[in-house]
């Protein structure tokens, strides 16, 4: 399927749709190595209204790739989302759309994002399980080994911008 997509800002309207696509991708690619805590707290944090109100506020960037197709017009396909300065807090690309560059487009979207706006020069993530071959694949290292806390199994990693 060949795809044409933008990468932007979420609007305000379209955050829903970003945390329904990371809830289906989580559960479908993750779910199954978490225990039901974890599987739970994922689900808290992303239905968490103090987080949609950051988002609102300006202090929680989101940034979503919509499919232009004509049969799929404004369906986001990816969404990366930004905690604090320079920590990718979600990253998930819709299963119909994976192996298609667009996890990877994104988190150049994000990098230059960065270094322009914030004028940073890394920025780190807690990767998930099925993640961190992505995250290797697009330039990540390992800042420690796997942790799981609060349910929650991931490694942390850096990307130097």
């Amino acid at each position: 399927m060949k795809t044409s997509y933008e990468i932007r800002s979420a609007y305000r309207g379209e955050w829903q749709d970003a945390m329904a696509l990371a809830w289906k991708t989580f559960l479908r690619f993750e779910a199954d190595v978490y225990s039901e805590e974890g599987v739970q707290n994922f689900r808290n944090f992303i239905t968490d209204s103090t987080l949609y109100r950051m988002f609102v506020m300006g202090s929680y960037q989101l940034f979503v790739a919509v499919d232009h197709n004509r049969e799929n017009r404004d369906k986001i396909v990816g969404m990366i989302s930004l905690r604090g300065l320079t920590h990718i807090s979600l990253l998930f690309v819709d299963e119909a759309y994976h192996r298609q560059g667009i996890g990877s487009a994104l988190i150049r979207h994000l990098a230059d994002y960065l270094m322009t706006e914030a004028g940073a020069d890394r920025v780190t993530v807690n990767a998930s399980p099925y993640g961190v071959g992505f995250y290797h694949k697009v330039g990540f290292t390992d800042l420690g080994p796997e942790e799981v806390k609060d349910g929650i199994i991931y490694t942390p990693m850096e990307f130097v911008l």
